[in-house]
């Protein structure tokens, strides 16, 4: 995949039009060009309600949880959706799993990801959450 580079007042301004934590920047472009019907497109808001949770490590996180973490300086995002993580449109199953597809090198995803649970207005790192 090609990387495209943006100036700081681009990204703020593609950060600023996301509706969601899910919706990532390639989503707001893709909309702004007309390539995707945002009304056919499930976002993190339609994901929040009923669903299974994702149980991990004896940690509990609800559907609809929100989950980010920055690397190199770029904030990826994902959500709990029907018992897994969903990150960039791919489900995992552990954190880590979904660190390294990020990162491409090992990671403690459970130092990577923050959350933030629904109802709930501050982010924990998920390492925290564990007993």
């Amino acid at each position: 995949m090609a990387a495209i580079e943006v100036d700081f007042e681009v990204f703020k301004e593609l950060t600023v039009r996301r509706k969601s934590e899910s919706m990532t920047e390639n989503d707001v472009i893709r909309s702004l060009l007309g390539l995707d019907d945002p009304a056919s497109k499930p976002t993190a808001g339609d994901e929040t309600t009923g669903g299974n949770p994702w149980v991990c490590k004896g940690v509990t996180f609800p559907h609809g949880t929100e989950f980010r973490a920055t690397y190199k300086g770029q904030l990826y995002s994902g959500v709990v959706a029907e018992g897994a993580l969903v990150v960039q449109g791919k489900r995992f199953t552990s954190p880590s799993s979904a660190a390294v597809a990020i990162t491409g090198n090992p990671v403690n995803g459970w130092r990577f990801w923050e959350c933030l649970l629904p109802g709930r207005k501050q982010w924990k790192v998920i390492a925290e959450l564990r007993d």
